[in-house]
């Protein structure tokens, strides 16, 4: 048991250094890529977050028609099913898991990133909405200006992403 023991730590030694590599070539790599600045420019996006993003969507502008199908491709929009007199609103089964759970890593970044997307999902959850739920609206809202930053080739504006927020905090002042 003992040797069985120091086979599996030595591979785990082995995947943590491959981990580490990893992780220095992309924050070696990434920045020279194209569409780096534009990402980097999101709240809660760094280098590595903002790569696997990258990586996810792919660097292909003809890729998604529109930002619904991107906002379809990554499970953010909201699904609605009816029949008959009955409708449901639920979320996306069918969907990339990996730019999902990235989408829900940035969105819990970003609440501490941006007052603004912090007062986003505040209100959604506000509105009734669990955590889950609003930080799924918030990627979903983060997602669809990803996509038009990067059709436009210009920066995130928190201003143009959050417009209400600003009605909301003069209101409060």
């Amino acid at each position: 048991m003992g040797k069985q023991m120091l086979a599996l730590l030595l591979q785990l030694e082995a995947s943590c250094i491959a981990a580490d590599d990893l992780a220095t070539a992309v924050e070696e790599a990434f920045p020279q890529h194209p569409d780096a600045e534009i990402l980097l420019s999101f709240p809660g996006l760094g280098i590595q977050l903002a790569a696997r993003i990258l990586a996810e969507i792919g660097d292909d502008r003809t890729r998604f028609a529109d930002a619904r199908g991107l906002k379809a491709y990554a499970g953010s929009s909201p699904v609605t099913r009816a029949s008959g007199k009955k409708s449901s609103i639920m979320r996306r089964w069918v969907k990339n898991d990996r730019l999902n759970h990235a989408g829900y890593l940035w969105a819990f970044a970003s609440l501490r990133a941006s007052a603004r997307a912090n007062t986003h999902y505040r209100r959604r959850r506000e509105h009734g909405d669990w955590h889950a739920a609003a930080q799924r609206n918030l990627f979903n809202r983060m997602i669809g200006q990803l996509y038009h930053c990067l059709q436009k080739r210009e920066l995130f504006d928190e201003q143009s992403a959050f417009p209400t927020a600003s009605l909301t905090e003069a209101t409060a002042a």
